[in-house]
């Protein structure tokens, strides 16, 4: 159906920087550039450099970024990781393939890694902890990294939904020894189609992944003559292609000016629905609060829920609602074991409601009136 408020709207973020983008893609396929050429070197740097970090090794997705972090730093058989169930279940596939254990803690009333439950998580065993950025707010950073460096444990930020947020100042990919993004469509910086980064300050360790996501071999923008045709080792297929590159630098520029439109957006939200008693709103965007926020998703926890995705759909507007069952409870995974009441919760009250820089205030404002309506007959 056409929605009159949309989730995502790809064709109308197109439309307003059309001359730039297709001048990326036209300017890479006039070239023959493909695969591994000046745009997909430009936007490591670029990229890196945004986030705080010295390297970034792009890849094909953030599932192949995080799999190849702990990969390269040697998680394998017999180690335990801990993450959250409360995450797309990418971040837990990547532990059981590389045939580690996942340990799943819960999260706090922010939907963030409940730091004061991962002491009681680590054992003997535990090589690492991810945690997960989620809707666009940092975990504790501040916290966790003083745990890992107390237990000697890695730390991998899945920071997939937070490119541009931070903590006490410092961004999301700056804590870690990787840090994994992804440029999904509907994401914050997305592609056309799907691709990944990791980032990483350690140069031994980059210049592994540059290898690992390349089956053994340098791409030619870091490769000496003496290097041409080498395979160092055995790696995988994980790569960005150039094209997406080029289409990410050209984003890239406009990230700031999104990210800005996207916290004025979720303050019209908080202000329309904070007299709503069904509704617990996400934190406030705040000048003064450890945490920025970058809005990836607007996610509100509220009374029938199910209730309110259908009114909202009949009106025309499109939500989402992200693990109606929680990873620990699919039966295929083999989780349940795990105790986890603030995520099992959760689960059963998140909506994500339209958030997007090219959302009119219009648009916002019906989104508002609608949630109301809704909750003045509930």
């Amino acid at each position: 159906m056409g929605y009159r408020v949309p989730f995502v709207n790809y064709p109308l973020q197109y439309k307003k920087i059309k001359k730039e983008i297709d001048g990326a893609i036209f300017g890479c396929l006039k070239r023959g550039d493909l695969i591994f050429r000046k745009d997909t070197e430009e936007f490591e740097k670029n990229f890196a450099k945004f986030v705080g970090a010295k390297y970034g090794i792009s890849c094909d997705s953030c599932t192949g970024a995080m799999f190849l972090s702990l990969f390269a730093l040697g998680v394998g058989k017999g180690d335990e990781v801990i993450t959250v169930s409360h995450t797309y279940v990418a971040t837990i596939d990547v532990i059981w393939h590389c045939r580690a254990r996942p340990v799943l803690i819960d999260v706090g009333e922010d939907m963030e890694m409940d730091v004061n439950l991962i002491e009681k998580a680590i054992t003997k065993k535990t090589k690492a902890i991810i945690p997960v950025h989620l809707d666009g707010r940092m975990c504790d950073m501040e916290r966790i990294m003083e745990i890992a460096k107390k237990h000697n444990l890695f730390v991998i930020e899945d920071a997939a939904q937070a490119i541009g947020a931070k903590f006490k100042g410092k961004p999301a990919g700056s804590f870690g020894i990787t840090s994994c993004f992804s440029f999904y469509p509907a994401k914050i910086l997305g592609s056309f189609g799907d691709g990944g980064m990791i980032v990483t300050s350690d140069k031994k360790l980059a210049e592994k992944l540059y290898l690992l996501r390349d089956h053994g071999e340098k791409p030619s923008y870091l490769r000496k003559p003496k290097d041409k045709d080498k395979i160092i080792f055995f790696g995988f297929n994980s790569l960005l292609d150039n094209i997406q590159a080029a289409v990410l630098n050209v984003k890239l520029k406009y990230l700031p000016v999104w990210i800005k439109k996207r916290r004025e957006i979720a303050d019209i939200y908080d202000e329309g629905l904070k007299s709503v008693k069904e509704i617990k709103l996400p934190p406030l965007p705040s000048d003064t609060s450890p945490h920025y926020d970058i809005y990836q998703n607007y996610v509100i926890r509220v009374k029938n829920r199910d209730g309110l995705q259908k009114y909202l759909t009949k009106k025309g507007i499109e939500t989402l609602v992200k693990w109606r069952i929680p990873n620990h409870f699919q039966p295929g995974l083999k989780l349940s074991h795990f105790k986890l009441p603030v995520t099992e919760k959760i689960s059963q009250e998140v909506i994500s409601l339209p958030m997007y820089p090219e959302l009119t205030d219009e648009q916002v404002n019906y989104v508002i009136k609608s949630v109301k309506d809704f909750y003045l007959t509930y």
